[in-house]
């Protein structure tokens, strides 16, 4: 009887909607992030900076992608947080209280399937509170949470689930069963894709009254090493990105010898497939007449002036 009890609560939990986790990096058009005038004179070097910690490529050989999954508890006011258990993408599970061994249960498929809801066979009045589901991935700086308040009865017909306006509320009699919903079913917490094929960085190039739809690509970088160059001869040239951009996470273009026909809209684009990072910065560039330097005026004895011998 336990166990088919634990098969339907688990099938319950499949269909479950109420308490999903959204992920923001569904979206896969770009943000912008900044947009900037930069004014320099001809002759000089433009440096135009797109810069992105997230943006820095470290392999993962154990496909791991450090991700892992905690519930938190907190009892009444004042009290202190206390850690429940926790799980890795790489299916290490810890559950932090001898008394909670084999007492709280989280689905060993979590990482494939998205579930990371949290069951309790048996609870007490000890085991009321708020409850946090917390993801955290590592690798992407990606955090997702979410909070489930636990009331215990002991009156079985008082039993229910409602929406108290910001999170969930489970009111459950003594002894039952009582499940935590926190699903997240996003790839970047079930997915495995390799990182060289989901990093890439490209520069367009806009002339003034040109729309972005129909702006020229100058650059296209990828964290494997491969690199494309675009762009008319007289700048491609001229322009550069750091060897090593992907493990600085420095994307910055570098104008040589600018020309008055470099000016235009530049815009760097940061995509990072895997972990949903979709980045864009533009900058106005307009290049200025050089500045003028007055001749230097002689100095005595240069052999400039006409000196007359003493008589």
């Amino acid at each position: 009887m336990e166990l088919l009890s634990r098969v339907l609560l688990w099938k319950l939990l499949l269909l479950q909607s109420s308490a999903v986790l959204s992920s923001g990096t569904a979206a896969a058009s770009s943000s912008l992030v900044s947009e900037s005038v930069v004014s320099l004179a001809a002759g000089t070097q433009a440096v135009l900076r797109c810069q992105s910690p997230r943006m820095v490529w470290t392999q993962d050989r154990l496909h791991d992608r450090q991700r892992v999954v905690h519930w938190d508890l907190s009892g009444g006011p004042g009290s202190q947080r206390r850690r429940l258990v926790d799980m890795y993408s790489a299916g290490e599970q810890r559950v932090y209280e001898p008394r909670d061994r084999d007492r709280l249960l989280l689905s060993p498929s979590a990482f494939h399937d998205g579930n990371f809801s949290l069951l309790i066979r048996a609870v007490d009045r000890g085991d009321e509170g708020v409850y946090t589901c917390n993801l955290h991935h590592h690798y992407c700086h990606l955090d997702e949470s979410l909070a489930v308040r636990l009331e215990v009865t002991e009156d079985p017909l008082l039993s229910r689930a409602y929406w108290d306006g910001e999170k969930e509320v489970l009111v459950v009699a003594h002894g039952a069963p009582a499940l935590m919903t926190c699903i997240n079913r996003a790839h970047v917490w079930t997915d495995r894709h390799l990182e060289e094929a989901q990093q890439v960085v490209h520069w367009d190039r806009q002339l003034p009254g040109v729309s972005h739809d129909r702006a020229d690509r100058l650059l296209d970088l990828y964290a494997s090493g491969e690199r494309r160059a675009y762009g008319p001869p007289f700048l491609r040239d001229r322009v550069s990105v750091n060897t090593n951009a992907f493990a600085r996470g420095d994307f910055s273009l570098r104008i040589d010898e600018l020309e008055r026909a470099d000016e235009g809209i530049y815009s760097c684009h940061l995509h990072h497939h895997y972990c949903g990072l979709h980045e864009r910065r533009v900058f106005h560039l307009q290049v200025t007449e050089p500045a003028f330097e007055p001749p230097a005026r002689a100095s005595p004895g240069n052999g400039s002036g006409h000196s007359s011998a003493p008589s």
